[in-house]
């Protein structure tokens, strides 16, 4: 049987529409009070950008099949068969589909590639369907967004995000503030190959461990994201973004570094280098300097496009660019997913 509200139409075995669903990736740039010693627990601030990206593509089938176009994706083509059966139990809508999964974000390295799959998978179930669905209600079947809503909000706007962190009901994480990130500004994305971010029963485990966050710091975090980051982002003063990003970042470093062999990035590797592009750049008010989640990814946000290629091509030159260490210029990306329905064209 169907879920309740959902109304749907049958489809022919043979019917070969395909949906195609792009869902970006994002950077976690921090919880705002992961103790919730001001009363709410988490919150979190995102910032969605351009470059990394999920795509899937499903049709009807006469069999069920979940393939992938890259060969180390067996692990994500093993969820995403997880995923559809969530979704067929969820709805009662059981015909032969086959998903595709052309592109996928990597795996537990801060880019949100868990949240963006399922996303990803759910909106292009439901568009097939016909069904219309909140991408709310999707995390949710699906066991997204438990502790943060910025990957649900990056996949439904882009931009930079600020959520209010779960409620008490198990309900997503709702999204409080949404600003574009300024055109001209760009992001250097640090990526190391050889290390992966926790994630799972291990990431549950060390956020247990972990001392409280003391209920200053916490205080001094939303402090910094509210009066700084986002009417700096707002207003396109970087000067006051880059010196919030780069505090709130700090403190968090020292809180999760316990958990991270002491250290406030995961990737030792990634950490030299981001610092090293930071102090290049003239310092706090002049990058914005980070690891996104649990890393290993690092980032640097800085005002132009010459800049980040200048810092990018000193980097490089200099013995902290590790053979295993990859940089990448991108911009921010001011939209959610891109989603090709051939169903609504032709409607």
């Amino acid at each position: 049987m169907n879920s309740p509200g959902l109304a749907t139409r049958p489809e022919r075995a043979a019917d070969r529409r395909v949906v195609s669903v792009r869902a970006p990736g994002r950077l976690h740039l921090g919880f705002l009070d992961p103790g919730g010693s001001l009363g709410r627990r988490y919150g979190s601030l995102g910032l969605v950008v351009d470059g990394f990206e999920t795509q899937v593509d499903l049709c009807g089938a006469t069999a069920r099949r979940v393939t992938g176009a890259v060969p180390s994706a067996q692990a994500e083509i093993d969820r995403a068969e997880s995923h559809l059966h969530v979704l067929r139990r969820q709805t009662g809508l059981t015909q032969p589909l086959h998903l595709h999964l052309e592109k996928v974000l990597p795996a537990h390295a801060g880019l949100g590639s868990g949240t963006q799959l399922a996303l990803a998978i759910g909106r292009a179930f439901a568009l097939w369907h016909g069904l219309d669905v909140p991408s709310a209600t999707l995390a949710r079947w699906l066991g997204r967004g438990l502790r943060s809503g910025v990957g649900i909000g990056g996949f439904e706007q882009g931009g930079l995000l600020v959520d209010g962190g779960p409620g008490p009901d198990g309900q997503p994480a709702p999204v409080l503030s949404r600003v574009a990130l300024p055109d001209a500004w760009r992001v250097v994305v640090v990526l190391d190959s050889q290390h992966r971010g926790l994630s799972g029963h291990e990431e549950k485990q060390a956020i247990a461990a972990l001392p409280a966050m003391p209920r200053a710091v916490a205080a001094d975090i939303c402090h910094q994201v509210l009066m700084r980051v986002l009417p700096g982002a707002a207003c396109a003063e970087f000067a006051s973004f880059a010196a919030g990003i780069t505090r709130v970042q700090q403190q968090l470093g020292a809180h999760f570094a316990p958990a991270q062999g002491g250290e406030a990035y995961t990737s030792t590797s990634v950490g030299r280098l981001v610092r090293w592009i930071g102090e290049a750049a003239g310092g706090e008010s002049s990058a914005a300097i980070g690891q996104s989640s649990w890393g290993p990814t690092g980032f640097a946000i800085l005002p132009s496009q010459q800049q980040a290629d200048a810092l990018v091509e000193a980097a490089r030159a200099t013995p902290l660019m590790a053979p295993h260490l990859t940089l990448q210029i991108v911009g921010g990306r001011n939209r959610g997913a891109t989603l090709n329905d051939p169903r609504a064209a032709t409607a």
